[in-house]
């Protein structure tokens, strides 16, 4: 099965991919149907470095929906400007598992007006169940779709040695 979505984000093409590789962005687009949480020492990364995660997917952000390993890459070879994360992993347990294959893609690149052009792919199979699983995957991608859109404007990107800086220089010691 193979769902896309190309959108344009009201942010910066250097917001979305801080958005992009953010843990917490992830549990905010799929909000309330789905919710992860770490089953690795120290929970969740600010940002996904690459590798395998180990995480509980929560249905309804409540009931366990079983395990999963979101398993990161940033691909290179990529056109000029073009930057992009790859999930290989898939669900072990749990309903999710129906996916013998996971491989989802998302890339973020500038618009001529600044905004950022998003684009996602996701290639799963689900074997037997694929019919089955194909609408309700679809309209889960929608929903990503949209969520993204209303939160990218409130997305920002401040590099080291800036805001976040100044922000700790700040700070009271103690």
């Amino acid at each position: 099965m193979r769902v896309l979505l190309k959108l344009t984000l009201d942010c910066t093409p250097d917001a979305a991919w801080r958005a992009i590789r953010s843990p917490a962005v992830l549990r905010e687009v799929v909000t309330p149907w789905l919710d992860f949480e770490s089953l690795e020492p120290g929970g969740l990364p600010t940002i996904w470095p690459e590798g395998p995660h180990r995480v509980r997917a929560l249905a309804f952000r409540r009931f366990s929906a079983g395990e999963e390993f979101v398993h990161v890459s940033y691909p290179g070879g990529l056109p000029e400007g073009v930057r992009m994360l790859r999930d290989g992993g898939g669900a072990i347990t749990g309903p999710l598992a129906v996916f013998r294959r996971w491989d989802h893609r998302m890339a973020v690149s500038a618009l001529p007006d600044g905004r950022t052009l998003y684009r996602d792919r996701l290639l799963a199979s689900a074997g037997p169940w694929e019919p089955a699983a194909w609408y309700p995957t679809w309209l889960f991608w929608q929903w990503r779709g949209r969520r993204l859109r209303q939160l990218a404007p409130g997305w920002s990107y401040d590099p080291p040695g800036t805001a976040d800086a100044d922000a700790r220089a700040s700070e009271p010691r103690r």
